[in-house]
């Protein structure tokens, strides 16, 4: 889960850059699903929410993968600030 603050005015841009790295994902071992929330109290904040198998697969196969440069190509210059990022575990619904 990846907290997101984008500089102001440039959250359209920001959304359609996800959509484009989008494949980048896809492609990913052990992706299942990509959810951008954005946050309606504070406009220049989203939650992007990254379903993997495993820790290893986002941190040893995707984060030092090409697609993952290619990921903050499209996306980084949005950033107001680094990505807040933690991984959490499902222990109820």
């Amino acid at each position: 889960m990846a907290h997101i603050t984008v500089k102001p005015g440039t959250q359209a841009d920001f959304e359609a850059g996800v959509q484009k790295a989008l494949p980048l994902f896809q492609r990913a071992r052990g992706f299942h699903r990509l959810e951008l929330h954005h946050v309606i109290e504070h406009p220049e904040q989203y939650v992007l929410q990254i379903h993997w198998q495993t820790l290893e697969d986002h941190m040893e196969h995707f984060r030092k993968s090409e697609d993952f440069q290619s990921w903050r190509a499209l996306v980084g210059g949005f950033f107001e600030k680094a990505p807040d990022v933690v991984h959490t575990q499902v222990v109820g619904e």
